[in-house]
């Protein structure tokens, strides 16, 4: 085990930095919503389904219900779907590592070759695939429940809760979906500095680095990209 990580010492740092950095980020991501709520578009995602689920339960709009579930679903569906893709394309490259693992090793200038730690690299990738699809049936899951929910008229007799509560439930269950469906995508996103750390330690740093640039971007809110651009 010692000789393992002194051999591979290089390619087990570089991961660990790379873990670190997006945990830093994560923590920095919700000190900056704890501050300030409204600067994370998640904040925005929370406010509008909390208003759509008001909307279309107080209103009866069950067409409007319907379609978007069934495009979240089949959203979540295909991604989930894909995952299982990937899943079986890790395994094949698994099955093949004798072929295929110095070829890919080839631009590697730092860390160093061997067929244990190949299958390592596959199997932290095999793991992060198989988070995505577990994330992405657990949004199909609540996203089939939460159509049952907001067909339930309110004042209805046989609801013992009040109309608020159950408004809440419903929004409490479909933000829970997006959670998980945002957690999948997350999941999906490390995939890239994972595929690229098959090359050598230093494309996992750099892809790392250019994963955290963009998320940056995506988690904040348009009103402060306006308030940037004035």
């Amino acid at each position: 085990m010692y000789e393992f990580i002194a051999l591979h010492a290089a390619d087990l740092l570089s991961f660990v930095l790379s873990t670190a950095a997006l945990l830093a980020y994560q923590l920095y991501l919700n000190r900056r919503t704890r501050l300030d709520p409204a600067s994370n578009s998640q904040y925005v995602l929370l406010a509008a389904r909390a208003a759509w689920v008001e909307s279309v339960m107080r209103e009866r709009r069950d067409i409007l219900a319907v379609q978007t579930l069934r495009n979240s679903t089949m959203s979540a569906s295909f991604m989930a779907s894909t995952s299982v893709l990937l899943i079986i394309g890790v395994l094949t490259l698994s099955a093949q590592g004798d072929k295929l693992s110095g070829t890919w090793h080839s631009l590697n200038f730092l860390g160093n070759f061997s067929a244990e730690m190949w299958l390592t690299k596959l199997l932290i990738l095999l793991f992060d695939l198989l988070t995505a699809f577990f994330s992405f049936s657990m949004a199909v899951r609540l996203f089939h429940h939460i159509g049952y929910l907001l067909n339930v008229p309110l004042g209805s007799p046989l609801e013992s809760p009040s109309d608020t509560r159950r408004m809440h439930h419903v929004t409490g269950q479909l933000n829970r979906a997006g959670t998980y469906y945002r957690v999948g995508m997350r999941a999906y996103y490390f995939t890239v500095p994972l595929l690229f750390w098959l090359f050598g330690p230093l494309f996992l740093l750099g892809m790392t680095a250019l994963l955290i640039f963009f998320l940056y971007h995506l988690d904040r809110a348009p009103r402060h990209d306006e308030d940037l651009m004035g």
